[in-house]
């Protein structure tokens, strides 16, 4: 047990994996570490559900709506910023699913340079850009398979209402 008496928190993310074609929609986006590429994905918001987070962050970063189908699976990975030394392990929450067309007129998301369609064989040469280890694992999921039902999470109400303790 560590001396440390703030608690340790992980970023929650959520991600969208979304195949058409035997292509994957990826974005590239702007980071610390410069241009990168990245799952649709983002942290997820409070009171929301990881379902509903990941509908708005595909949105803010396609400008397409996004049908999740299925919860891909549960990933943790763990980076140290390298201009700021930041530690920060993620913990992300990986679905597959469906979009729509692009919305007209859309404005992607601060940082988000460009959408792209990306087949597996330019995914796995462009793996020294990716934005973290998790981008081609949750593909490489995908394609094995692997699914587990939405229902797999329970969203409490309390969520939405947060119930006080007497």
């Amino acid at each position: 047990m560590s001396n440390n008496t703030e608690r340790w928190k992980p970023s929650v993310t959520v991600a969208a994996i979304i195949e058409k074609d035997g292509r994957f929609l990826m974005v590239e986006e702007e980071t610390p570490e410069g241009l990168q590429l990245n799952n649709p994905a983002g942290h997820l918001d409070p009171a929301e559900s990881p379902e509903q987070g990941v509908v708005r962050e595909a949105l803010e970063e396609t400008g397409r709506h996004f049908k999740p189908e299925a919860l891909l699976g549960i990933y943790m990975a763990r980076f140290v910023r390298p201009k700021t030394l930041e530690d920060v392990t993620y913990l992300r929450l990986a679905f597959t699913g469906s979009v729509s067309e692009p919305v007209p007129g859309w404005v992607l998301d601060k940082g988000i340079v460009r959408t792209l369609w990306m087949s597996m064989d330019e995914l796995r040469a462009s793996a020294e850009r990716h934005r973290s280890p998790l981008v081609l694992q949750c593909v490489e999921d995908h394609l094995a398979g692997k699914r587990l039902p939405l229902s797999a999470f329970h969203i409490d109400p309390s969520l939405l209402t947060p119930q006080r303790k007497a």
